[in-house]
């Protein structure tokens, strides 16, 4: 019979947090477009490329650029990968970045804006209330969460 390896502080602080113990949630998701908000590339703004929740990182195109040294492989063929320095994208802490969310139309925010009409703000969700239909054709209420933009109200 296997033991429960947990302390009781590790149960109770899952059972305040609401979470199982394997997976991690982010609030950023891929496809965002955040903006950098710390380190050596504050400002720059980039579509999330990919999500990475257990470390809390997210990989932000044209942010952290880093040169990667790579070997030439002949394993493929006559296509194998050739080998040379290549730039490629490094992970962010999502702490470090923003989401950048629609300005309202006619409003102007308060210098923030970017290029294209958006402007940073933190995530808030909300529980809507839909209509399903089942397989049989009736129907039923259930609640449905969604990302809601704090600064504007929007939906993301």
């Amino acid at each position: 019979m296997a033991k429960n390896t947990q302390t009781s502080a590790q149960k109770k602080a899952r059972k305040v947090a609401g979470t199982k113990p394997g997976r991690k949630t982010l609030n950023i998701k891929k496809g965002d477009v955040v903006r950098v908000i710390a380190g050596k590339d504050k400002g720059a703004e980039g579509k999330v490329i990919a999500v990475l929740a257990e470390q809390d990182r997210v990989i932000v195109e044209g942010v952290n650029r880093i040169k990667r040294h790579t070997k030439v492989l002949n394993q493929g063929g006559r296509a194998g990968t050739t080998g040379g320095i290549v730039t490629q994208e490094a992970a962010v802490h999502v702490s470090n970045v923003m989401l950048l969310a629609d300005a309202p139309k006619g409003k102007d925010a308060d210098g923030e804006k970017s290029a294209k009409g958006r402007i940073p703000t933190r995530i808030g969700f909300r529980r809507d209330e839909v209509t399903k239909r089942r397989g049989d054709g009736s129907t039923y209420s259930a609640h449905r969460s969604v990302r809601v933009a704090r600064r504007t109200g929007e939906e993301i």
